[in-house]
């Protein structure tokens, strides 16, 4: 595989061509399955990164008020990628594809990315731009407040071999623990480890030696089969230590990498549960659908349906967790927001993530669209739509804070999630 600098490109697209086919191909991009009509392009495609303006006072009174009652020593975003291309000497890097006219919707990706990230492409500048960035929105946050940095192991194939033509980017343990260690006041970070390396437990040990607080796995696109013999030692390994592991189950938009998508199967969740790891469900699975295996029709069913069953499963209610990530994205269905409020007796077992940097890919986000289903009062969108031009991970806690079902709302909680990463042991 070759991975290329996002540096000195010549840019194939102008910015009419890159508008007029952006919002077709959004929809192999990150939209719902099938359409673009549940993404949201009333307001752009572009972040506009204002984050250089100053605060009003009503945004500010706003912003204080969604902190009220809430801890930031204890707030985590448990959800947040560093990204990179290895221009520093990172060790990070992206496919080629990810550059190619003749695969636009890479070549929109990764323009999306870089947008969300209010990230430019002069030579030599990614990997600082990214954490300039990231870094300057958390210091919004009040002190103590962090957000927990996402390694991201490469792909592998079934013989346990790294595969860099199925890894869609790369972002090694060692980069993830050196930004968090440099910027500690606002930031933790989790590992990635591939379970089908021969190393894998002794990696996962040395992380959590190094300070990682969970470990991170994207199945579909790293490969990673939950029935395969080779994980019951990684399992083994977080059940004695109680190590968290963070799973993407539900449809996977983003990154394609492997495209095994079977394995994204909620019900495969139950493999890891029964071995005793403490398992937190990226975005809740809440998009796409997938095979019930657990009826005789094998009917397709919504992945957020199927992780309902194991939430209301008791056996796992000490061991299953979700986080909030994307949850809100205008390409989940309307019922996905009312059930993830609705349902209280969950709330203990969510954690705040936003997914960085998809909260500034603009047309991921509308809020009209949570007016319209009874989740946002109406009077709130014109101060959070602001906020999110100046701050999108502020934007998004601050939603978060904001959304309502049935009288039901998001307990502090949901956001004070440390305590289910702390290290024990």
């Amino acid at each position: 595989m070759k991975t290329r600098s996002l540096s000195n490109l010549n840019e194939e697209f102008s910015r009419r061509d890159f508008m007029c086919c952006g919002a077709l191909l959004f929809a192999g991009l990150l939209g719902a399955p099938g359409t673009a009509s549940a993404l949201n392009f009333k307001e752009g495609l572009s972040n506009p990164c204002e984050g250089e303006r100053a605060w009003t006072s009503a945004e500010r009174d706003f912003i204080d008020a969604a902190f009220a009652g809430i801890n930031a020593s204890n707030f985590i975003d448990i959800h947040s990628h560093l990204l990179g291309t290895g221009d520093s000497g990172s060790g990070c890097h992206v496919h080629e594809s990810l550059y190619s006219i003749w695969q636009p919707i890479e070549f929109l990706r990764r323009k999306q990315i870089l947008s969300g990230a209010c990230v430019k492409e002069p030579a030599g500048d990614i990997d600082r731009q990214y954490v300039t960035q990231l870094t300057r929105m958390m210091n919004d946050f009040p002190a103590g407040a962090k957000a927990a940095l996402l390694a991201f192991d490469h792909a592998h194939d079934d013989r346990g071999t790294k595969d860099l033509d199925k890894s869609t980017f790369h972002v090694p343990n060692a980069y993830a623990k050196t930004v968090a260690q440099t910027h500690a006041p606002r930031f933790e970070w989790i590992a990635s480890v591939h379970p089908y390396r021969d190393d894998s437990v002794a990696a996962i040990a040395k992380a959590r030696a190094d300070g990682a607080v969970a470990v991170k796995w994207l199945p579909s696109a790293m490969n990673i089969d939950w029935r395969d013999a080779r994980l019951v030692r990684v399992y083994d390994y977080l059940a004695q230590t109680q190590m968290p592991l963070i799973a993407h189950f539900g449809a996977e938009k983003a990154v394609k990498g492997a495209h095994r998508d079977e394995f994204l199967n909620p019900l495969h969740a139950r493999v890891p549960l029964e071995h005793g790891v403490r398992l937190i469900v990226a975005h809740a699975a809440s998009m796409g659908n997938a095979p019930d295996l657990e009826s005789m029709s094998k009917r397709s069913t919504p992945c957020f349906d199927l992780f309902a069953r194991l939430m209301n499963d008791r056996a796992y209610e000490r061991h299953l967790l979700a986080d909030t990530s994307a949850v809100f994205f205008c390409n989940r269905d309307a019922s996905v927001w009312q059930q993830m409020l609705r349902n209280t007796h969950w709330h203990s077992r969510l954690l705040h993530g936003t997914d960085h940097p998809l909260p500034g890919v603009w047309p991921l986000y509308d809020v009209e669209a949570l007016v319209d289903a009874n989740v946002l009062n109406a009077d709130a969108a014109p101060t959070l739509k602001r906020i999110r031009r100046k701050n999108p991970l502020l934007f998004d806690f601050v939603l978060k804070r904001s959304v309502r079902f049935g009288g039901s709302t998001f307990s502090a909680s949901v956001f004070e999630a440390r305590r289910h990463i702390a290290q024990t042991g």
